[in-house]
């Protein structure tokens, strides 16, 4: 956290010393008392409102970072040593920004190193509920938030064992630590959270607060919410608790307290099959990219090593514990319920299809209905544990549902986080069986008009726009930015309808869907604003003047552009001297056949009312100012008849260097020249690659998965001679 908070104390006695050592899982721990501990050294002194100890005596050192507040050493900033009057001195370093393909650490931990670290983190050491900070948090990106996160029924603050670096590398992550024999009440609990809050917000009011809570946890966020409506809050709740009333554990209590003390170590697996999916925890570090064969032995011996460790949870939740944590949430949810009218936050609520310990899927539903401002995504095939299961990275579904923010308003080009090795990685899994279909070639053109393979041609620097035709239905569009990040580490951001934006694809399902994933990769509402920012941030940008009235073409218009009279970004990028590169794409029609458009499913009755409600509901005119062809976008879904695919060809045109020619901001006709000139570069680049991919032996899927099986993988199979 940017400032350790006035009424927290630290001291040696809360270091636990053995976590600053290696450990088997590569975690550390550091923590901070949330009051005054009865051990504390006398000789404490106040700095920035803050009391530690004497700088001889601390083993867990504080920083002031460039902001003027306190930090903990190596949590979340690099720290390094300098020399200052003859004295060492250590000052903070924050990361600048996160580059494309940077590394989350996703899948290289899993709940065996939780029940590894939990052994240690158990001892019993006479202190309160504190805050707890992972070092492999690492260090964050400026103007992070604060992410608060509320553990479950455990208690130990380990639940984001898994997300740890991700969530470290974009905010400033705290987790609560209940020890397993404290007895606070919810309420204390609820007001420590509270003065937390508080003093973050009076130190940072511009910045959005963080708080995750994992089952109980979600209670607890919830109430704290309720209590400070005007305070900037974000809650990602996981499967929160506040269906207890109703949950499995309910006829457990009188069991429990009549349960012998010899018999309690039977708990711990009874409560592993209730509160999570064993297989989807082992599966977290299996790589699913292997042959099936290897991915079952990995599996087998994941949970091999995981089984055992099973009866180290008779020592996380003792009897006594488990006795007094199902009365803590009883009045947690109750508590909670009777608030729920009162929370003004950002909600968003992960549910779970298989949890057998809550009713979560139903219970998410409630919340949807019952909160102002929440938005609900469900995984089927996940247990109560969410967080410690395979298939949910945390970071990855709060970008998708656009929820990262470090400002009170969300600006969906300045508070964009670049997808991770993980995230592209599972992407390239997800997309390999269309990869395989479409067998893209990428063809780009050098300063010398020279024509080559792959996307030489085009500039590594930016601000670099990319203005093409848009194939039915977007299908050039995978390959495209995936190609992008696999040969040049760049991402493409493309400029989208905003309808994709709005509830009006959110699925009665409330998965995680492609629309979802488009955010993931950068896709911004088109708007001369968000054009403007791109610009400025020096982006690669993905344009289609044509929008979805050419994606959304009739039967007989493949291949032609619906382009505007106007010279809507030639201007802008002028201002910026951007680099703009005219691009062909074709194959649509050797993927799939058109067999209904637009005026097909307007003859058709019942059809043509549903495609009139869904166009009046979406209030994203995008050019409601312009005449002509381009006007109609209209969206609906096409019928489409798959065909035996053939490939997809991209030309990427010569460079247009817009840096210095001044003229084009003044001179509309120019402007207006190098527009059309562009259109033509785009047009001839489709009839270039028409041509020439009849001389593609390759072609045909059947010949390319001969070659592949003897020669080469997909994204090296042959085409034609440019």
């Amino acid at each position: 956290m940017a400032s350790i908070l006035s009424n927290f104390w630290i001291s040696s006695s809360f270091t636990l010393t053995e976590f600053n050592k290696p450990q088997s899982t590569g975690a550390q721990i550091r923590c901070s008392a949330a009051q005054e501990s009865s051990v504390l050294s006398t000789d404490s002194v106040r700095v920035n409102g803050v009391s530690s100890a004497k700088e001889q005596e601390r083993t867990i050192p504080l920083l002031e970072s460039g902001d003027g507040h306190l930090a903990a050493a190596g949590l979340s900033t690099e720290h390094k040593k300098k020399k200052k009057n003859g004295e060492e001195e250590e000052t903070v370093v924050l990361l600048e920004k996160l580059e494309p393909l940077w590394d989350d650490g996703y899948g290289t931990q899993s709940v065996k190193d939780y029940l590894d670290l939990a052994n240690g983190i158990i001892k019993p050491d006479g202190g309160p509920p504190r805050w707890i900070s992972p070092v492999e948090c690492g260090p964050h990106v400026k103007n992070s938030p604060v992410l608060l996160f509320l553990p479950g029924m455990d208690g130990l603050g380990l639940g984001l064992m898994l997300h740890h670096k991700a969530l470290g590398r974009v905010f400033e992550v705290w987790c609560l630590h209940i020890p397993v024999k404290d007895r606070t009440p919810f309420e204390e609990l609820v007001k420590l959270v509270e003065e937390t809050l508080r003093a973050q917000h009076a130190s940072s009011p511009n910045k959005p607060i963080y708080l995750v809570g994992d089952s109980f946890g979600g209670c607890l966020a919830l109430a704290v919410a309720a209590r400070n409506p005007t305070i900037d809050l974000v809650l990602v709740l996981a499967n929160p608790a506040t269906s207890f009333n109703r949950s499995q554990l309910q006829p457990l209590l009188p069991l429990l307290e009549a349960m012998p003390k010899e018999l309690h170590f039977t708990v711990p697996y009874l409560l592993s099959f209730v509160m999570g999916e064993p297989i989807k925890m082992a599966m977290v570090t299996v790589d699913a990219t292997l042959p099936p064969r290897l991915v079952l032995e990995q599996l087998s011996g994941k949970l091999t090593g995981l089984l055992p460790r099973l009866s180290g949870l008779a020592d996380i939740i003792p009897k006594e514990t488990l006795l007094w944590k199902l009365k803590l949430l009883k009045s947690a949810a109750a508590y909670a319920n009777s608030r729920l009218h009162a929370v003004r936050a950002e909600v968003l609520v992960l549910a779970s299809g298989k949890d057998n310990m809550l009713p979560s899927g139903d219970e998410a539903q409630r919340l949807e209905n019952s909160l102002q401002n929440c938005k609900v995504r469900y995984f089927k095939n996940n247990g109560h544990t969410i967080l410690l299961e395979d298939g949910v990275n945390l970071l990855t579904i709060m970008k998708g549902t656009l929820k990262y923010r470090q400002s009170r308003k969300h600006d969906i080009v300045m508070d964009f986080v670049p997808p991770s090795k993980s995230e592209f990685k599972q992407a390239l899994e997800s997309n390999r069986f269309y990869r395989y279909l479409t067998g893209s070639v990428m063809l780009s053109t050098l300063e010398d008009g020279k024509i080559v393979r792959g996307l030489s041609g085009v500039p590594n620097e930016g601000p670099t726009i990319l203005v093409g035709y848009h194939m039915l239905m977007g299908l050039e569009l995978v390959p495209l930015i995936e190609e992008f990040l696999r040969e040049k580490k760049i991402l493409v951001r493309g400029i989208a309808h905003p309808t994709l934006f709005s509830h009006l694809v959110e699925s009665d399902s409330k998965e995680f869907s492609f629309f979802d994933t488009l955010k993931i990769y950068g896709a911004t509402p088109v708007s001369a604003s968000n054009l403007f920012k791109l610009f400025k941030t020096k982006s690669h940008v993905l344009l289609y003047p044509g929008g979805a009235r050419e994606a959304l073409h009739r039967k007989d218009e493949m291949y032609k552009l619906f382009w505007p009279d106007q010279p809507e970004f030639v201007r802008m990028a002028a201002k910026f001297g951007a680099t703009i590169v005219p691009f062909g794409v074709i194959g649509e029609d050797d993927i799939a056949e058109l067999v209904l458009d637009y005026d097909d499913l307007m003859k058709i009755p019942v059809l043509n009312d549903n495609i009139r409600r869904n166009n009046e509901q979406s209030d994203f005119r995008v050019r409601a100012n312009v005449t002509g062809e381009v006007a109609n976008q209209e969206l609906y879904f096409p019928g489409l008849l798959p065909k035996v695919p053939g490939r997809l060809y991209y030309l990427f045109g010569k460079p247009i260097q817009t840096k210095g020619k001044q003229e084009l901001l003044k001179d509309r006709e120019k402007a207006r020249e190098l527009y059309f000139q562009i259109k033509s570069q785009v047009e001839n680049n489709m009839v270039y690659l028409i041509r020439k991919r009849k001389e593609d032996p390759y072609r045909n899927i059947f010949d390319r998965t001969t070659y592949r099986a003897f020669s080469a993988p997909i994204d090296q199979v042959p085409a034609f001679d440019p």
